[in-house]
């Protein structure tokens, strides 16, 4: 049977996605000619930001020591988390080589990348965790210079506990400035930074349209739209909790839907009436972005059997997939298109947020089809290697040259030609010796 919408998402007007990247190319061109003046004049112009870009050591320590105890131990536990997930990620990404014939040898080798660019957004909250995600995960992966830039909140600049994350994460530099000059400043090398090989982190469409524009030349995690959840839950699940969970992620913005598929209706109906009430509940402005979050795109939808769900679920390929359902093991064995998966009530997606260890950077907008989130693999690069001796020389030589003039590619085969011809003519030397 088809599936059955209970609630479904109306959507929103038709977003300004061609001005958003009008605005962006401006800026950019603008920056890429005028540098660091022209990036001090937006950080002005849209942030009200007057004051020295780069955060000096004595502002960190300043920063630190208003921070209490207690936070620094949170922050310190989370930090923990994080890395040694990313270390252990690193620990998988391996040099090897093989003998693929006799004296034919191949490899490969993980080279870390030279300079990243972290941003770490700000505005309505202070993204603590995105500051831990970014820059610890490219310090694991052995960067050797990160730069971290975030907006000023106000005119008190970056706030004290983000400048704590940033500093103990690993960040070589900090740099109060975001938006598109932000992001520009990374690219271009401003400020003292070196330019970035890949640059990293959320942020709003501004941000996110400045990386897909620059992107080429210099690499990024992935292309980010608004954050998104979904919840399978089955005849065990709480409504309570479920219904908790969604609005923890609809909270995120205006613009971020949340889903719930569940083979149980009264679970539904009960969700359904629950949220309004919890969204009342947020102080401002939480509720209002949850509000509209849930107004414009919530969706429930009444499916008959688990693998209907799972198919559900793989259709969506939702950023943060969360299964609150029996048989944990079946839905992580069946389940394919996510960015991150949670299993069992225990596990709230705000965890993965926060810090449980995994990486909260994860692609949105149906991308986790075929990527996956942010880890140290996106700050190494595998090459390859290989090396050739007499043994193996004569028929790869005389294989290229059939395969290339098969291609019609006549230089390529004679390349290898004169390679056949001296290993024939050392085989015949050898051969008389």
């Amino acid at each position: 049977m088809p599936i059955t919408h209970l609630k479904t998402a109306p959507g929103q007007p038709p977003h300004t996605a061609s001005d958003i990247a009008d605005a962006v190319q401006a800026m950019l061109t603008s920056l890429k000619t005028g540098g660091a003046q022209v990036a001090l004049e937006y950080a002005r112009q849209l942030d009200g930001w007057t004051k020295e870009v780069n955060v000096t050591q004595p502002e960190i320590d300043a920063a630190v020591a208003r921070v209490p105890q207690e936070m620094k131990n949170d922050i310190a536990w989370a930090h923990d988390n994080i890395s040694r997930f990313a270390a252990a990620q690193r620990a998988t990404a391996q040099d090897m080589q093989i003998e693929l014939r006799p004296g034919l040898i191949a490899g490969q080798k993980q080279i870390p990348l030279a300079a990243a660019g972290c941003y770490v957004p700000g505005g309505r909250y202070t993204h603590i965790a995105s500051a831990l995600m970014s820059i610890a995960t490219a310090r694991e992966a052995g960067v050797k210079d990160i730069t971290a830039v975030s907006p000023p909140n106000g005119d008190k600049g970056i706030p004290d506990e983000m400048l704590y994350a940033m500093h103990l994460a690993g960040a070589t530099r900090i740099l109060c400035i975001g938006g598109v000059q932000g992001v520009a400043a990374m690219t271009l090398g401003l400020f003292g930074a070196p330019p970035a090989d890949i640059l990293v982190g959320p942020g709003n469409a501004y941000v996110a349209e400045a990386k897909r524009q620059l992107f080429g030349p210099i690499g990024i995690d992935m292309f980010a739209g608004p954050t998104d959840s979904l919840v399978l839950a089955d005849e065990t699940a709480d409504p309570e909790v479920v219904a908790i969970d969604l609005v923890s992620q609809a909270e995120h913005g205006a613009n971020s839907p949340v889903w719930l598929a569940t083979t149980h209706k009264p679970l539904a109906d009960q969700v359904i009436a629950r949220i309004p009430a919890l969204i009342a509940d947020l102080p401002e402005p939480n509720r209002s972005a949850a509000e509209q979050a849930w107004a414009d795109l919530g969706e429930v939808v009444l499916c008959d059997s688990a693998e209907e769900m799972a198919q559900y679920a793989d259709d969506m390929a939702a950023e943060h997939l969360h299964v609150q359902a029996a048989d944990l093991d079946w839905w992580r064995n069946r389940l394919q298109a996510y960015g991150s998966l949670f299993l069992g009530e225990n596990t709230t997606v705000s965890f993965g947020d926060k810090a449980a260890g995994p990486n909260h950077v994860l692609p949105t907008s149906g991308a986790a089809r075929y990527t996956g989130g942010l880890s140290v693999h996106k700050f190494l690069k595998t090459v390859t290697w290989q090396e050739v001796d007499e043994r193996s020389l004569p028929d790869l030589a005389r294989v290229t040259a059939s395969i290339s003039r098969a291609e019609r590619m006549e230089g390529h085969a004679r390349a290898a030609d004169v390679r056949y011809e001296k290993a024939m003519q050392d085989l015949k030397v050898t051969a008389s010796n």
